[in-house]
């Protein structure tokens, strides 16, 4: 999807982020540029934050709804701006989507990019692809099971690429990947578990930080009373707990790095264990 022939390529993508999005890009022979998403803005994607001289050099766009790591949700305004965009200076949206299914308002899953670009009457998804897995949906990251889907022109030169760079897959994962994907029975459960567990640690860290509940998404997004590093380190060190620094997800962009004195949690550990793991998060922040 990159033509590294054109003069210096740009792939945007949101900060903090997934880190293969930056290294995809490197691999593409594209330069990563960055929009910090910020809590004062509700982690949402600030195009102003670049100019046109680097949107007319873009060839894709990465988004990422449900976000990982701050876990807010595109809005049906959200994706009509970003696909404005797209259809003036003609690059691709790539939506990385694997966390969709994770969410805690049964009747209100979150908007995905087809389903957005469909209400808007963007027939045949022009230049919009969006990747899925079964890694969060299923437990199961381990399968490396996922999909592409979108323009039918784009996925016909990535079904090229992949024939020529990708292994197949053996019968054993895809028969377990049908399964999966055909029984909605366990992510319902699983969606039961997550918002058991992020009510209760939202009312065990509320008593030391302020916590916001992501829109989707299975990670806490937190403010930390010290650096991101060093409240991580201690953490690890007293309390036997991991944690990922915010630093190390983020870039330093516009004259800040975004990931910066937070930390990212995931509870993705049973109930019982998660209870704990947030004691220990919360006897730490006291202590410091």
């Amino acid at each position: 999807m990159i033509d590294s022939s054109a003069t210096q390529p740009v792939v945007v993508c949101p900060n903090p982020f997934y880190q293969i999005y930056e290294g995809a890009a490197f691999l593409a022979g594209a330069e990563p540029h960055f929009i910090n998403t910020l809590p004062e803005n509700h982690f949402k994607l600030d195009h102003g934050q670049l100019p046109d001289t680097v949107w007319s050099r873009t060839q894709l766009i990465y988004v990422c709804s449900p976000n990982n790591p701050t876990g807010s949700v595109m809005t049906l305004d959200d994706w009509r701006a970003l696909f404005a965009l797209s259809d003036r200076y003609g690059f691709v949206v790539a939506s990385d989507e694997c966390y969709s299914e994770i969410y805690f308002d049964e009747k209100n899953p979150p908007l995905g990019a087809l389903d957005a670009a469909q209400q808007l009457g963007r027939t045949g998804f022009p230049r919009l692809v969006v990747l899925n897995s079964l890694s969060k949906r299923s437990n199961v990251p381990g399968l490396r099971s996922g999909f592409v889907a979108g323009n039918a022109q784009l996925l016909e030169k990535f079904l090229l690429y992949r024939t020529y760079h990708g292994s197949a897959m053996n019968p054993a994962a895809q028969a377990a990947s049908a399964a999966a994907w055909g029984d909605e029975a366990h992510v319902i459960e699983n969606r039961r578990l997550y918002a058991q567990k992020f009510s209760s640690a939202v009312a065990l860290l509320s008593d030391v930080t302020t916590v916001r509940m992501p829109d989707a998404s299975f990670y806490l997004w937190i403010k930390t009373p010290v650096s991101d590093t060093e409240f991580t380190k201690r953490l690890y060190q007293d309390y036997n707990v991991t944690v990922l620094p915010g630093s190390f997800l983020a870039r330093d962009a516009h004259g800040v790095n975004p990931g910066k004195d937070f930390v990212r949690i995931a509870l993705v550990t049973s109930p019982e264990e998660c209870i704990e793991a947030m004691n220990r998060i919360k006897r730490c922040m006291e202590t410091l």
